[in-house]
């Protein structure tokens, strides 16, 4: 008894300082005000922290990251866009454009994205596919088939509520890291202000995102607002050649979202880093003519640790390990298909691998001998 006692005790203090380094953890980010939130590496994409970031949530405003991106990867920025009697009249924040009003397509997009005009959002949809619902088929297939996302589906481009137009944090995320990707997006995103010069508008804009302002780093990107979403906001950070993004949905008001994104962007900073680790070249030297190598590996890790590299030459794995020997990052290498490893596999037994292999490569000579054949047939017949 008195032993089970003894274990007994020794547990619960174990549990307790499991329970006290992982309050530890939270404080750190403490107090989160809105009700799902993400923060990733945006080089990595590594999750540094999450809550409810799978939740379904109405996104409003920041849905525009994804029609600024398709804008300009799948539409022309030099194209002329005719504003419809439609665009002129949506609701919500504009850049008050007019019907019939010709616009450079980069314009708009500038204006979707710096001051959040809903009118030039839907001028962007009406000239990529005809109309809102169809851009919109557009907005899921390509995050969906370009990006991975798991959850989001879009029933328009620039937010305004509705009940089947939902996101989750995570797929937001992994959405910014894509569009962030792309030089221009990323210089609009980060542009404080702007002259704006339209047939019915003359001023400056400047870019909602107040953190571009308050938060050293700051890269961009988009905040949004409807009563139905509470307030959301995406934004990125760069320090120290690390960049996180991180996203916060439906908190209560527009300075507890600025809140919650500093503490985030904070416990990042303080706590984690993007490591681009040079391998040894001693290191790799006698697998060079086995796998393809890498001369850098690019992963998140804790601030200011050590690391040292080891690769499993029986699968090919290499592996970073901290000072306290646990992995940090494994990469699988692609091995490389020599003429020695060829004359290997045809002296070897035919296991399954060897079969599998002999037989793609049979295919491959065969297409190319069977192509020349028909080819040759047909000329034979030109001829007669």
């Amino acid at each position: 008894m008195k032993r089970f006692f003894a274990l007994l005790l020794m547990l619960t203090i174990i549990f307790s300082f499991q329970k006290q380094a992982y309050a530890m953890e939270i404080k750190a980010i403490q107090p989160l005000n809105s009700e799902s939130v993400i923060l990733i590496d945006g080089t990595t994409g590594t999750i540094l922290f999450e809550q409810d970031s799978e939740k379904l949530m109405y996104p409003a405003s920041i849905t525009k990251i994804v029609t600024g991106i398709i804008a300009i990867e799948e539409g022309n920025i030099k194209d002329i866009v005719t504003v419809s009697k439609n665009a002129r009249n949506i609701d919500g924040t504009r850049v008050y454009l007019l019907e019939g009003e010709q616009v450079p397509m980069l314009k708009l997009i500038q204006g979707m994205l710096i001051n959040s005009g809903n009118d030039a959002a839907t001028a962007i949809a009406e000239h990529i596919d005809g109309s809102e619902a169809q851009f919109a088929e557009r907005m899921n297939q390509f995050i969906r088939d370009k990006i991975g996302t798991r959850n989001t589906t879009f029933q328009n481009p620039h937010g305004l509520f509705d009940v089947n137009h939902v996101t989750t944090a995570y797929d937001m995320a992994i959405i910014t890291q894509y569009a962030m990707n792309n030089p221009l997006f990323r210089s609009i995103v980060g542009t404080k202000s702007l002259e704006w010069i339209g047939e019915g508008w003359e001023t400056t804009i400047f870019n909602h995102n107040r953190l571009l302002w308050r938060y050293e780093g700051t890269t961009g990107v988009k905040n949004g607002y409807v009563l139905q979403s509470g307030y959301t906001l995406v934004a990125s950070a760069m320090r120290d050649g690390s960049e996180w993004i991180a996203v916060t949905l439906n908190a209560g008001s527009a300075e507890l979202a600025y809140s919650d994104m500093e503490n985030l962007f904070d416990y990042g900073f303080n706590n984690y880093q993007t490591n681009q680790y040079t391998v040894d070249p001693l290191l790799i030297q006698k697998y060079q003519d086995r796998f393809q190598v890498p001369d850098q590996l690019v992963f998140t890790s804790k601030k200011s640790e050590s690391f040292k590299v080891e690769l499993n030459e029986n699968n090919g794995q290499l592996v970073v390990m901290d000072s306290n020997d646990n992995q940090v990052y494994s990469k699988q290498l692609i091995p490389l298909i020599t003429s020695q490893h060829i004359i290997d596999k045809l002296r070897g037994p035919l296991n399954e691998e060897s079969k599998s292999f002999l037989a793609a490569k049979s295919i491959s000579i065969a297409i190319p001998v069977l192509l020349i054949l028909l080819f040759v047939r047909k000329r034979k017949r030109e001829k007669r």
